[in-house]
């Protein structure tokens, strides 16, 4: 009998204990949409849909031993990461991938949860900038983000693709690598929303449309749409393929879930959307 094979996502992020976002987002998206989710548990939040009121990071030869255990046995057809709080992490986390050769790998650069509370210390920024950022496949910036990251100002949808190919030139720069980069308009006022994917391995840019919905229900977002595409690209899909297909999943999550009540806060998506078909 011939043995199938699933595509293999490992997870590097945070815990969330209120399940929205993080870790726990990950793998219901990684899921969801049709792989195989594995994770590395960078620090554990004390949250809910109100907010972050405590961080633990997990130590850093903890972190690198669940990465290193996950390849030396499972394998990653790909990597997501996202919460990285400290500097040293950040370095520890880049070393061991680059150890192990890992290049398929999607950045959601965390530094800011939806509620306003700050992930990532300071003196960590300029690490994942110039240290982490330049060796992934993919980052998946917000507007927030984008800008903490470029130094520009972001005022409009019109910004975007300008920002992520200057990103993408200050990544290869320091690199030497081809780095994609998806910017995400969420957090701009525009009636219709587009993200812009900028395809560094071919020098285009893919308008991504969807109509904007307004829902409480947005926690996670970022972490539910890098894990997306990570999924997407394990599976084998080219990077804008994989990039159609992340946008269309977190559209649907997003509508899905607007009508739902669950807390007090900014509720998760519906990350299971499809079975609800």
């Amino acid at each position: 009998m011939t043995m199938k094979h699933y595509a293999r996502v490992l997870t590097v992020a945070g815990s969330d204990s209120g399940g929205g976002a993080g870790i726990q987002a990950d793998i219901k998206a990684i899921s969801a949409t049709g792989s195989y989710a594995a994770s590395a548990i960078t620090a554990v939040t004390v949250q809910n849909t109100l907010g972050v009121s405590a961080v633990h990071s997990i130590p850093n030869d903890i972190v690198t031993g669940q990465i290193d255990a996950v390849l030396r046995d499972i394998g990653a057809d790909a990597v997501k990461i996202g919460m990285l709080s400290t500097a040293s992490i950040i370095r520890c986390v880049k070393e061991v991938l680059l150890r192990r050769k890992v290049t398929n790998i999607v950045l959601d650069p965390v530094m800011v949860a939806t509620s306003g509370d700050r992930l990532i210390e300071e003196s960590a920024v300029d690490v994942l900038a110039n240290e982490l950022a330049p060796y992934a496949r993919v980052l998946t910036p917000n507007v927030p983000e984008a800008e903490i990251l470029s130094g520009r100002k972001i005022t409009s949808q019109a910004d975007l693709p300008g920002i992520g190919r200057l990103l993408s030139e200050r990544m290869e720069s320091i690199s030497g690598r081809k780095v994609s980069v998806l910017m995400k308009a969420g957090h701009l006022v525009d009636d219709e929303l587009v993200d812009y994917f900028y395809n560094a391995e071919t020098d285009h840019i893919t308008e991504l449309h969807s109509k904007r919905v307004h829902s409480p229900n947005t926690h996670g977002t970022g972490c539910t749409l890098s894990s997306a595409f990570a999924s997407y690209l394990a599976q084998g899909c080219s990077l804008d393929d994989a990039a159609k297909a992340a946008k269309e999943y977190i559209s649907h999550a997003i509508e899905s879930g607007a009508d739902y009540e669950i807390g007090h806060g900014h509720g998760p998506v519906d990350h299971f959307w499809k079975s609800h078909q």
